[in-house]
């Protein structure tokens, strides 16, 4: 039988989880004082939920902007914005399919986008980010940079990397990872953190066996709405600080 769909969350509703799920990756140490996470505005697809240029942990309802799929504000203000947003922008406007956008700079990580190492899935949890995690280079087609994704042709470059893929390293900066709804992002941001330091500790040792093909796609095929993902999204919360904000079951 199929997985029923959960019915799309009121703007409201969307703007708490961003700020939730901004919360849980800064309890989770994917992001620090940098890093952001965004939701595609649940009723306007051409527009998305970010917040403006605060640190994740400090998030709140308040923070959060819509921006259209070029990176601009969608009403104009004079807060300051993420120089960054043009990797959601440039990923929503490519990705039809994707709800959520997650990029972050976990040190663990970052070895992997400057080496010939690949990063793949070695552990249960990180099969959701796929089998092939590109690495995409700044310098191949704007030469030197600060690194930094500031404009939209930026953002649509590093889409095109990203291509039908779940997540794409960047050169010596970090990642940007891309679900189907906020909790199966954070999964694959959490998760692929863990997965780069098993990773790394293993090769130590030899030679690594990774997952399958046929394991990732049965690991990956859960549904996003599954009630194993809204246990994770409960616990996260919890451990934020932030269970509070969290939606009540309906009587």
């Amino acid at each position: 039988m199929a997985t029923p769909v959960a019915p799309a969350p009121t703007l409201e509703r969307a703007i708490v989880d961003v700020v939730i799920a901004n919360r849980i990756l800064a309890n989770q140490e994917v992001v620090d004082a940098y890093g952001h996470v965004s939701m595609r505005h649940p009723t306007n697809a051409n527009r998305f939920l970010l917040s403006r240029s605060r640190s994740p942990e400090l998030v709140e309802a308040g923070d959060i902007v819509e921006f259209n799929l070029d990176g601009t504000a969608a009403i104009p203000e004079k807060a300051p914005f993420y120089i960054e947003r043009f990797i959601h922008a440039g990923i929503y406007a490519a990705r039809p399919d994707v709800n959520s956008v997650v990029h972050a700079h976990a040190a663990e990580v970052l070895p992997f986008t400057i080496s010939k190492t690949p990063l793949e899935p070695v552990i249960q949890n990180a099969g959701v980010v796929g089998s092939r995690v590109p690495v995409w280079d700044s310098r191949a087609h704007f030469g030197d940079t600060n690194l930094l994704v500031s404009d939209i042709a930026m953002g649509a470059d590093i889409a095109a990397k990203l291509g039908k893929e779940r997540v794409v390293l960047m050169r010596g900066h970090g990642f940007a990872a891309a679900g189907r709804n906020l909790i199966e992002v954070l999964r694959m941001a959490i998760y692929l953190r863990l997965d780069a330091r098993v990773l790394t500790e293993a090769l130590k040792l030899g030679p690594v066996v990774p997952l399958s093909e046929g394991e990732i796609k049965k690991i990956a095929d859960v549904a996003p709405t599954a009630p194993e993902l809204q246990r994770a999204w409960a616990y996260w919360a919890t451990k934020a600080g932030c269970a509070d904000l969290l939606e009540k079951p309906t009587p």
